[in-house]
């Protein structure tokens, strides 16, 4: 109980924090789209450049479970065509976050989420007759957007789905293949957030060890739910309450 009283939240904020943590947890194993409302969430609760502090160890965790579950199902070679240019979009982003001050640092996530969001009705819209290239400038421009993205306001998803869907995924192989991606990334920015931007500390990996049981379930969840979910639908409803979500971090 004094761990929980060092974080002076009120009982509401913890409340939308354990939400989060089922959320994080769902998105992993079942609709990544949900991680794009978990993020407009814990920036409106902690303000902008210290949620990607307390979101980064709970994205570990998540990540942990859901390579447990999937990790039989990566595709290795595309992760491999994307690292080199996601490191590239890591220490830009990380650039740009030094120059800007927490009330910039909230737009830019809320900027980046509705371009997301837009990315993710288009793709909705377009269903199989998307058709993006499958060029190395592509690959290169994925990479650098995964990456600046995934930096600045954990953002990434849908950006890597689209790339995905470009290659044709499968359900499975795409689940393993982002669950093994976005462990490499997230640990990849753990040390330059402790270091760099320093806004992870020992409370905020406490804090994510305490919420592990919330994000168990919320994955045990997700597993389940996604071999009987309407997706479509369910998607619809992410996109509406993450645009709500994004557009009160203008605010």
């Amino acid at each position: 109980m004094e761990f929980l009283q060092t974080f002076n939240l009120t009982i509401t904020q913890w409340t939308w924090i354990f939400v989060a943590a089922f959320l994080i947890g769902f998105s992993k194993t079942g609709i990544s789209g949900l991680l794009m409302l978990v993020i407009p969430i814990l920036a409106v609760v902690f303000g902008g450049k210290e949620s990607t502090g307390v979101i980064l160890p709970m994205l570990i965790v998540g990540d942990l479970i859901a390579v447990w579950y999937y990790h039989q199902h990566a595709e290795w070679k595309d992760i491999k065509k994307l690292l080199l240019w996601t490191l590239v979009g890591l220490v830009l982003g990380l650039i740009v976050g030094e120059f800007i001050n927490d009330s910039q640092f909230k737009t830019l996530i809320a900027i980046i989420v509705l371009i997301c969001l837009i990315s993710l009705v288009y793709t909705e819209k377009k269903g199989d007759s998307l058709n993006v290239p499958k060029k190395l400038w592509f690959y290169a421009l994925t990479g650098i957007l995964v990456g600046f993205t995934s930096m600045i306001g954990n953002a990434a998803g849908s950006i890597l789905t689209i790339y995905l869907l470009a290659l044709d995924f499968k359900k499975e192989s795409f689940m393993g293949t982002t669950a093994w991606f976005f462990l490499i990334i997230n640990l990849t920015k753990l040390p330059l957030q402790i270091f760099v931007w320093q806004n992870i500390s020992i409370k905020n990996i406490l804090l994510a060890c305490g919420l592990i049981p919330a994000i168990a379930i919320g994955a045990l969840v997700g597993v389940v739910i996604i071999k009987k979910l309407n997706d479509k639908i369910f998607r619809y409803i992410v996109i509406a309450i993450t645009a709500i979500a994004s557009i009160r971090l203008f605010m």
